[in-house]
């Protein structure tokens, strides 16, 4: 009765404590954006090219790159310039052409949350004003990339957040970029924040309804890499990212699986994800995370902490990281660590 009663209190403690980059003001429950890219229906209604347009609905990846790489050059700008929210969105179509789109999705938006997203010279492999908004930006030259990483961020990220001037590390854009700065040449990384995450400390952030949407975003975007020829990459996932990512371990054709400062990863040790990929933990004695109790009750909390020796993971060092949101700050050994596991030397 006694153990009972502790792992009732655990959870419900995981409830009210379990959050990503921002910490603890009180969350509203959020609904997950789903589905195929926004405007799909007027892109199945086109008979532009006089052949019926691949359903993004259905279609897979390695599809979409297949009727991509039969259409002329014209053929291609003409879906852009009519369509450039899908083709933007459209996982195994070409890097080339989701950054032309998506510059031109960005020019027309009204919004000024997207403003910075529309600057000269930004990688914009994805944007989605549905909800928060959903962004993936690219730093290097993701075509001739040897090495790519993809960067998951945890909860309070979307594209309003993507990027800002306070707490730099704790966003997408400034884990990556950070990443990036210390990668060798030939590397590039992905920020990607393409899935709705829980708002502050509530519900969404203690249980897996968000994640389970997120790991099926996650696995289609890593396969339109793979299917525009792309290297299999190394995944860092933050936070509630790293329960995205244990969900989606199975499917995402990863080489190295990174998490830190996790909350679990809804396994109970690394064969619990099914994944090849190597996977590493990282977290600091200062990240508040540690508090959170690492159970798993009626859908309540994530399970095992991937950090401790018991789930498998190797260790990456973080003595010298700070707080929740440190872990990619420059000179910490765990972001020597991680620029060695992206440049793959670690392998």
């Amino acid at each position: 009765m006694r153990r009972f009663t502790r792992t009732l209190a655990a959870a419900a403690m995981t409830a009210t404590m379990v959050a990503g980059t921002a910490g603890w003001a009180s969350g509203n429950t959020q609904h997950a954006v789903t589905g195929p890219p926004p405007g799909s229906a007027s892109w199945r209604a086109d008979g532009v090219l006089g052949r019926e347009l691949p359903d993004p609905a259905h279609t897979t990846p390695r599809q979409v790159a297949a009727f991509f790489r039969a259409l002329s050059a014209t053929e291609q700008q003409q879906l852009l310039e009519r369509h450039p929210s899908v083709v933007g969105n459209l996982d195994g179509a070409p890097l080339e052409l989701r950054y032309r789109a998506n510059a031109q999705a960005l020019r027309a938006s009204h919004d000024p949350r997207y403003a910075g997203l529309a600057a000269s010279g930004r990688q914009i492999l994805a944007f989605d004003p549905r909800g928060r908004g959903q962004v993936a930006e690219v730093f290097g030259d993701l075509r001739t990339a040897r090495h790519v990483s993809v960067v998951v961020p945890g909860s309070d990220i979307d594209a309003g957040t993507f990027d800002r001037d306070g707490d730099v590390y704790g966003t997408p854009a400034g884990m990556a970029k950070s990443l990036y700065a210390g990668t060798g040449e030939g590397s590039a990384v992905i920020a990607w924040a393409g899935y709705t995450t829980p708002v502050g400390v509530g519900l969404d952030a203690a249980t897996g309804g968000l994640a389970e949407a997120g790991a099926k975003r996650l696995t289609r975007f890593t396969a339109g890499l793979a299917a525009d020829g792309l290297p299999a990459p190394v995944v860092f996932c933050h936070s509630y990212g790293s329960v995205v990512c244990g969900l989606a371990a199975a499917r995402l054709g990863a080489t190295d699986l990174v998490v830190l400062g996790s909350p679990g990863m809804r396994a109970d040790d690394v064969s619990g994800l099914h994944t090849t990929a190597r996977v590493w933990a990282a977290k600091d004695d200062t990240d508040w995370i540690d508090d959170v109790p690492n159970v798993q009750v009626a859908g309540i909390g994530h399970g095992a902490d991937p950090a401790d020796e018991k789930f498998g993971a190797r260790r990456v060092p973080a003595e010298d990281a700070e707080g929740h949101t440190g872990y990619f700050a420059p000179g910490t050994d765990s972001l020597r660590a991680f620029t060695a596991i992206a440049d793959g030397v670690s392998r």
